[in-house]
């Protein structure tokens, strides 16, 4: 039984568009400030499918977590590379206009049972981008099952103490938020695109937990999953002015010129007829670099989280479209699921 569980956590080869195969490196798309990337998260094979896993989370044998990757489904992606056709089998786990509604509740289940939550009743949300937590009962069926969006509340992050559910979330670049309260078996899902970010869901669901389970933050242990890495997500004025009107140390999260976005003072074509520029010669408007990992990282510490708790995949999921979806970088493109349950 030990070595056949050292097997299959045993670091994959996983293929590449470049070359042939090429070992997982784990922080090889890390932020560069403001994370501690574990460097031991474990991407692990489950059946035909691969999947990531916090060791963090994975010490507790009374939880099920994963999170999802892209190679091995039964999802036909069609897209144009190089100026060539291509259409590549993906693990889609969103309803998505390109894909079969069959398709996706298959891999679904697929996912499910490579995680061990094939018999856990499963709740998902409407993600709207929002600060919105709602709170999973036993009595609460009206809110479970994956496959209906449309009996699924509108909301970005879920929590419950409840055995026997299991809570997921899907991304394609914004980051996918697990949190576990060992004294009280309490958990959460959160989805936190900058949006989320900037409204502080996930301080938010842990202020749910606090109330409704007696969740004390210092036991709380948290992962941040595959999301966008600072390098790849570059935002604009609306994103910086946000981020400077909540919070006092926001330009440790950013790279490029955000204070001059933040304060207003960045479009250089706001009297076109000064710049004697003819229509679509302006300048561009500036850019700036946003690192969701590092803010979400400092709203966990600031509602009381040890740093210590926290870890984070160091994966972008931009960079690394061999292994993960992502929007920004494709448009179309598969979701993928972040999922935790409680046995």
């Amino acid at each position: 039984m030990a070595a056949e569980q050292a097997t299959r956590l045993e670091r994959l080869r996983v293929p590449t568009r470049s070359s042939g195969t090429k070992s997982v490196v784990r922080n090889r798309s890390a932020t560069k400030r403001g994370t501690s990337v574990s460097a031991k998260w474990n991407l692990r094979r489950a059946g035909s499918l691969q999947i990531l896993e916090a060791p963090a989370l994975a010490r507790f044998n009374w939880l099920v977590h994963g999170f999802s990757t892209r190679p091995d489904g039964v999802s036909e992606l069609k897209a144009l590379r190089d100026g060539h056709d291509t259409c590549e089998r993906v693990l889609n786990l969103g309803f998505t206009d390109w894909d079969t509604r069959e398709r996706v509740r298959d891999s679904r289940e697929k996912f499910f049972s490579a995680i061990d939550a094939s018999k856990m009743r499963v709740v998902s949300l409407r993600q709207i981008h929002s600060d919105i937590v709602h709170v999973v009962g036993s009595a609460n069926e009206s809110r479970s099952g994956s496959n209906s969006r449309e009996t699924a509340p509108q909301g970005d992050a879920l929590i419950t103490r409840e055995p026997g559910v299991v809570l997921v979330i899907q991304t394609a670049d914004c980051v996918p938020i697990l949190l576990a309260d060992p004294k009280r078996r309490a958990i959460a899902a959160i989805h936190s695109g900058w949006r989320g970010t900037v409204r502080r869901i996930a301080a938010k669901a842990l202020g749910r937990m606090q109330m409704d389970f007696g969740t004390k933050p210092e036991y709380v242990v948290a992962a941040l999953g595959p999301g966008i890495g600072q390098s790849c997500y570059e935002v604009g004025t609306e994103v910086a002015a946000e981020f400077q009107a909540q919070f006092p140390n926001a330009r440790d999260w950013f790279e490029g010129p955000f204070d001059r976005l933040a304060d207003g003072d960045n479009d250089p074509n706001w009297l076109p007829w000064l710049t004697m520029k003819p229509p679509g010669h302006q300048p561009p408007s500036p850019r700036v670099q946003l690192d969701l990992i590092a803010a979400n990282r400092a709203i966990l510490e600031a509602a009381g989280i040890p740093a210590r708790n926290i870890s984070s995949s160091g994966f972008c999921t931009a960079c690394r479209t061999d292994l993960f979806f992502s929007f920004r970088k494709e448009r179309t493109t598969g979701r993928m699921m972040a999922a935790i349950g409680s046995r």
